[in-house]
């Protein structure tokens, strides 16, 4: 069944296996307050790594009496993020989040060669926007983690993106390149490099999908401004992957759309053996928690696939 709102997810969500989340640095209030809600719905287990006597503070302002030997208390970043790693490592954990921390610790221990995480693979950041006036979620990428992309790198944010949206029930996931024109134009990279994407996929080199690049924003997103460009492709007006040419690009076009058009935004990084709820310290109650549910889905599959 393809997903197509965040309230789907959370009923998907509820009837899988229960999931076990590493929380590193979990005192961190909207994060918790993101666990226990997940936990209570019965989506997931928990272990928080942290601070105990704040974790223990924020979990009793809140009412909630946390489980027996679900808290891993130690200091600062670095150790938070290499206990948390750790908890993955063990099989004590499915996946991680991010809690009060910088992302680059979260990072450095899930990419350490000797007690890390990493396969080798590129990792990739994926918003998943669930927007009013479209019909069913959305990806962009990569909005968080690789700031210029060459080929090579597009290939792996690709896969990496398309293999995911397999495990959110889409058997052929199609694929916008976006560019500021829908022709190639040897002046402007990324459509040059959509081209070659495209070609690639035909072959079969990027995953199961449907593939269309280079393509403008609102092609990819309105059949009818298609048919009025006579721009013809399975992915106009219907796209549910949005691969954008750069870090800014992604990062504008993510905010714009959650402060003008009322998204919701779940964030997850995914590449290394498992997917990373990451989302900025700031960020709402509401993204932390739809970012689990995400992560807890990539979980689903019953093989220990080793592209998460």
């Amino acid at each position: 069944m393809v997903i197509q709102n965040f309230e789907q997810l959370a009923r998907m969500c509820g009837g899988s296996k229960k999931r076990t989340v590493a929380v590193a640095a979990a005192h961190d209030a909207h994060a918790l307050e993101a666990v226990f809600r997940a936990q209570e719905e019965g989506i997931l287990d928990y272990m928080l790594v942290g601070d105990g006597a704040e974790i223990e503070k924020i979990a009793a302002a809140e009412g909630h009496r946390l489980d027996s030997g679900r808290v891993v208390d130690c200091r600062g970043e670095a150790e938070a993020a290499a206990e948390s790693v750790r908890l993955v490592r063990e099989g004590k954990a499915d996946f991680l989040q991010k809690g009060l921390m910088q992302t680059s610790s979260i990072l450095k221990a899930v990419l350490n060669k000797e007690t890390g995480i990493g396969t080798g693979n590129i990792m990739s950041h994926v918003a998943f926007l669930d927007i009013p006036k479209y019909h069913k979620i959305v990806g962009v990428t990569d909005g968080g983690m690789l700031l210029y992309p060459d080929l090579e790198q597009k290939k792996a944010i690709v896969k990496n993106a398309v293999e995911l949206f397999h495990r959110f029930g889409y058997e052929e996931p199609k694929v916008a390149a976006l560019c500021a024109v829908e022709v190639v134009n040897p002046k402007m990279p990324e459509s040059v490099e959509a081209h070659e994407l495209k070609a690639l996929a035909a072959e079969g080199a990027l995953g199961r999908c449907l593939f269309e690049g280079p393509i403008s924003f609102d092609l990819a997103v309105s059949a009818d401004s298609a048919k009025i460009k006579g721009y013809e492709s399975p992915v106009t007006g219907d796209a549910d992957i949005f691969l954008v040419p750069d870090i800014c690009t992604g990062n504008i076009m993510v905010k714009s759309l959650l402060a003008f058009a009322d998204a919701k935004m779940a964030g997850c990084v995914v590449g290394a053996e498992c997917p990373v709820a990451l989302n900025s310290r700031s960020a709402s109650f509401e993204e932390k928690y739809y970012s689990l549910l995400a992560c807890a889905q990539m979980c689903g599959s019953s093989e220990r696939e080793q592209i998460l």
